[in-house]
């Protein structure tokens, strides 16, 4: 941008941000959706497809420890570029790199040996078992390749290039779709592997994102910013604070996923079929709460390199601009699924009329009622993450998850009478709560003052 041209607004910066990030997390849902179409077309498809549901949920419990060192290292990395640290950016990264590396090796050797009793103690047995920890093992070895182009991408969302990682990701999945097609169903006279050829694919595409990342970053695409090639000596300090930023990230992940596990069991006891409407929620759910995610992950960036260079004032202004745009975006997505209701179901295969369309009906209008409320705790938790303040985010989150959405959905569903309906609406209920404590501690400002000494 030339010294003529005048500076975006910060509404502007924040969208041009965020908008690579959509993209990205769009990407890895389409990819998701494809491997599974892939496998959907082999003969045993029954099986394997619950084959790859228990391995994906183990994919996920694993990448708990990955997402409290990512949280940390955004956090930190967008503070030292927002004060104009090169030099420290550059031992972030490298350190960064080091501890993936450690975490890599943690969920290769445990993985190995406990992929199988997860898959078995969640229910799967038989065949279907035996396929999940088929589909797990090359992921769990290779796991590097999947932690290192998270690092890669969070690295460069803190310095503000979100469109790198965007591009990449274009030709990884590119990349993906043919090997799946080779490699899954035999396609260009490749051997025929089955849910085993879906694992090697998506190895290799995460590789090939990885090798292009750091050549592109080896020839100075992102200036300020280079990837070690050497292993560095750990710094014990570093590590420290990078988990210390990161592990309550990683706690809020088990929150959450314990908040989803309960909802599934109180829907179980009283009827079986509102689980399978749960699941198609959670299916649009993913797909809605997609963009929302993408503005808290840019304010996170932006509010880090803000406190960075001692602007608390831009920072707060940052934090107004993500809750306007997530607020406006997710209103936008909720009136989309309440009015699209009969055509989004129908892209499911489910039939008007029926039980499963009726529950599956009720829990998307919940969810589209809910979203202008989730966009705002979206916002104050992209900031408390960029402030490195994931303490008190994790506060918001067990306060308003176990405390209030739990007993909360129980109340409503089972005393009171309302079955799924009361279930349910504890889940966006418990986001006013959420939403009014991310106030409180935002005009608290002890955020900031975090922020400044992370």
């Amino acid at each position: 941008m030339s010294s003529s041209e005048p500076p975006r607004s910060i509404a502007g910066q924040l969208f041009n941000l965020a908008l690579p990030i959509v993209g990205l997390n769009v990407l890895s849902v389409i990819t998701l959706a494809v491997d599974t179409a892939m496998c959907g077309r082999l003969e045993n498809a029954e099986v394997v497809l619950k084959a790859l549901g228990f391995a994906t949920q183990v994919v996920f419990l694993l990448m708990v420890a990955m997402i409290g060192l990512l949280v940390g290292t955004v956090a930190l990395v967008a503070r030292a570029h927002g004060a104009k640290q090169e030099e420290q950016v550059n031992h972030l990264v490298a350190q960064s790199t080091m501890f993936t590396f450690l975490v890599s090796a943690f969920v290769a050797v445990v993985g190995w040996f406990t992929a199988g009793p997860i898959i078995d103690a969640l229910g799967a047995s038989g065949e279907a078992s035996q396929l999940a920890v088929t589909y797990l093992r090359p992921l769990l070895i290779f796991s590097v390749f999947y932690y290192l182009n998270m690092l890669l991408g969070a690295v460069l969302r803190a310095v503000g290039n979100t469109k790198l990682p965007f591009f990449v990701a274009l030709g990884s999945n590119a990349l993906n779709v043919v090997l799946n097609y080779g490699l899954i169903l035999g396609g260009f006279g490749w051997p025929k592997l089955g849910v085993a050829g879906a694992a090697w694919a998506t190895v290799i595409s995460y590789a090939f994102a990885v090798v292009v990342t750091i050549a592109l970053l080896r020839r100075g695409v992102q200036p300020g910013v280079t990837f070690p090639l050497r292993p560095r000596a750990l710094d014990a300090e570093l590590g420290r604070r990078l988990f210390r930023i990161g592990v309550p990230a990683a706690f809020d992940m088990v929150v959450l996923n314990a908040a989803f596990l309960s909802i599934i069991g109180m829907l179980g006891r009283l009827e079986e079929v509102a689980v399978a409407a749960h699941g198609v929620g959670l299916r649009v759910q993913a797909l809605a709460f997609v963009p929302g995610l993408g503005v808290s992950q840019a304010t996170g960036a932006m509010v880090g390199n803000a406190l960075g260079a001692g602007n608390v004032a831009k920072a707060r202004e940052v934090v107004r601009a993500a809750i306007f745009m997530s607020v406006a975006i997710m209103l936008s997505l909720g009136a989309a699924i309440i009015l699209g209701e009969r055509p989004l179901l129908a892209l499911f295969d489910i039939h008007e009329g029926t039980r499963l369309f009726s529950l599956s009906a009720e829990w998307m209008r919940l969810l589209g009622y809910g979203m202008p409320i989730v966009g705002i705790h979206m916002g104050f938790i992209g900031m408390f993450r960029g402030a490195g303040a994931t303490n008190t985010s994790l506060l918001v989150n067990v306060i308003g998850t176990v405390a209030i959405q739990i007993p909360l959905s129980w109340f409503l569903g089972f005393p009171m009478g309302l079955g799924t309906f009361g279930v349910w609406a504890g889940f966006p209920l418990s986001f006013f709560a959420k939403a009014a404590l991310g106030m409180y501690f935002y005009r608290r400002g002890q955020w900031a003052k975090t922020g400044a000494t992370v």
